[in-house]
């Protein structure tokens, strides 16, 4: 089972310490009877793993503090002996170096998987979103039957809002026009009123002010490629806001 993308982000920030405590504290409980979950943050554990890296404390040397010192572009005196003390001993730490090192790298990495499940987040909700949409309406009644939702990867979508009735031996035959030279061409034949993906692959990207309707047709579709029967819904596209 694949897990849920929101406890993946949920697991990552609860590896890196990035909830709140009350957040975290809910967390850390729902390990233990969460088992989907504790996978995931074992999983970010192990991925984060190889970034905490630490040593022994090391006195450094003193080519050690002369590249320290360039870098910095400032003269710092280079201690003839081994300072006493706590303090001038953990600042004089390789070990300690590398902690703040660490504190930084774990600071830009947290970052980065924020700005990452962020853009994916975004990603995903444009994918979801329609690029047009066209409400399909009976021009009789001015009913709406049905919705054309087209997305910006090519994917175009039909959803029935009523229950249409088709008789025995007929079919619903779904038909888009962009181009009145060209003429109708059939995109989805259903038996029944039904939620089906739209067949557009062929042609030319769904655009504004495109018509889409639904007519009703002999069993297998019309004989001659183009709409015979009555037309139950149409109506054109718009593009969302």
């Amino acid at each position: 089972m694949t897990p849920d993308r929101d406890d993946r982000i949920h697991a990552a920030e609860f590896v890196l310490g990035l909830l709140e405590a009350e957040t975290y504290a809910a967390a850390e409980r729902r390990l233990s009877s969460d088992p989907a979950f504790a996978r995931e943050v074992a999983a970010w554990q192990k991925h984060f793993a190889a970034f905490d890296d630490t040593a022994d404390p090391v006195v450094p040397t003193d080519e050690l503090w002369r590249r320290i010192e360039a870098g910095m572009g400032t003269a710092v005196a280079v201690p003839a002996v081994a300072p006493t003390g706590l303090l001038p001993r953990f600042w004089n730490s390789l070990g300690a170096l590398r902690i703040a090192a660490l504190s930084g790298v774990t600071a830009a990495l947290a970052l980065a998987v924020v700005t990452t499940v962020t853009v994916r987040h975004a990603q995903e909700v444009a994918a979801r979103k329609p690029v047009y949409v066209a409400i399909l309406v009976d021009d009789a009644t001015r009913q709406a039957g049905a919705i054309v939702n087209a997305f910006a990867d090519g994917r175009v979508e039909m959803i029935p809002l009523v229950d249409m009735t088709v008789p025995a031996g007929r079919s619903l035959q779904v038909w888009t026009l962009w181009n009145r030279e060209v003429g109708p061409r059939s995109v989805g034949l259903l038996e029944r009123a039904r939620a089906t993906s739209l067949d557009l692959e062929r042609l030319p990207t769904t655009a504004a002010d495109q018509l889409f309707e639904i007519t009703l047709e002999p069993s297998g579709g019309s004989p001659t490629g183009r709409p015979t029967g009555p037309i139950l819904y149409k109506g054109t596209t718009a593009r969302t806001l």
